[in-house]
């Protein structure tokens, strides 16, 4: 009699939830209040990705002109077995994690070649992640799985020991940081790492203007429509008054900082007020609100943040046409 080979099944997922309940109302008010009476004005782009926002962004993901997700799984499909090889992870640990849609491909190849024992997906909307953490239990059975409810700038240093850690972190959402908010991120994803262990980071190179700009300022708006979203969520979580109409879109390529600046200029003299962060105060015609910038890179530039963060680049993987690249590398001991 031929038994049939036994089924793996699945490890029950384990969800920690660092977050404060208040965290997201409190760090909206917080963070406009700041916004809003620096010169000059500024809004954070994490409030976009309310359910509207982050639909849209799909929909971003998805437009002919917008290349950066096609490139990074591009990189993803030719070369994510080298990754697994090289990094000699057993722990795969992904920032920002959505989704996880990518990362089924680092997933395959880490359990195709055997070592992988855990996944640890960190976002801060835990109905996401919970779906997300269910869904690859599901389809990887025997990886435990332990989910993250977390801000991944903050709880850093609290995030799972499990084996050795690789921290991905795709997407060219590093591109969304100041530079000094960058330097002190990837210190802080250094100082959380035992020396050896990897960071997988995604990077958006510098390419034509014409070509950024396009990505930025699509043909069907609906780029313009997700940074326009910013005002109508601090109008309805705050009781703003803005009137997102009364502003254009204006992305532009900032050669000096090599970054994408998004950002919205009021269209007529508005007097606007936001009771829920306690504030009161006029925008001039023509006056602009920061909204996102989005940096891109040169190889080079990537190894040098890296090296001085305290990471020593293993290898630099890039796209066909070169525009994106994941660098992984290692904290040095």
């Amino acid at each position: 009699m031929v038994t049939a080979p036994a089924q793996t099944a699945p490890v029950p997922v384990v969800v920690r939830v660092l977050l404060d309940p208040e965290w997201a109302q409190t760090g909206l008010v917080r963070e406009v209040r700041a916004g809003l009476e620096a010169v000059p004005r500024r809004l954070t782009p994490q409030w976009l990705y309310d359910e509207r926002g982050s639909e849209l962004f799909d929909r971003i993901t998805r437009l002919p002109e917008y290349y950066p997700t096609r490139r990074e799984r591009e990189i993803l499909e030719r070369h994510a077995g080298d990754i697994a090889v090289a990094s000699r992870a057993t722990a795969l640990v992904e920032l920002g994690s959505g989704s996880s849609e990518k990362t089924r491909l680092l997933l395959d190849a880490f359990t195709a070649r055997g070592a992988l024992r855990w996944f640890v997906p960190v976002d801060v909307s835990e109905s996401t992640l919970r779906r997300a953490a269910a869904d690859v239990a599901a389809a990887y059975p025997g990886l435990a799985v332990e989910a993250v409810v977390a801000d991944f700038t903050a709880h850093l240093d609290q995030l799972p020991h499990h084996g050795r850690r690789l921290v991905a972190f795709l997407g060219g959402t590093i591109g969304n940081f100041a530079p000094a908010a960058r330097a002190e991120f990837l210190r802080a994803v250094a100082h959380g790492l035992e020396p050896g262990e990897g960071l997988l980071l995604g990077t958006d190179l510098v390419k034509s203007a014409d070509r950024l700009i396009a990505a930025y300022d699509d043909s069907e708006g609906i780029t313009e429509e997700f940074i326009r979203n910013a005002l109508v969520v601090i109008d309805r979580e705050l009781g703003a008054t803005f009137d997102p109409a009364a502003f254009t879109y204006v992305p532009f390529w900032d050669a000096r900082e090599q970054r994408m600046d998004l950002r919205l200029r009021s269209t007529r003299r508005q007097h606007v007020r936001v009771p829920g962060a306690d504030l009161e105060f006029d925008l001039a015609d023509g006056e602009e609100l920061h909204v996102e910038i989005s940096t891109k890179f040169m190889v080079d530039g990537v190894r040098a943040e890296l090296d001085a963060a305290g990471f020593d680049v293993a290898e630099v993987f890039t796209d066909e046409a070169g525009d994106f690249a994941l660098t992984l590398a290692a904290r040095r001991a």
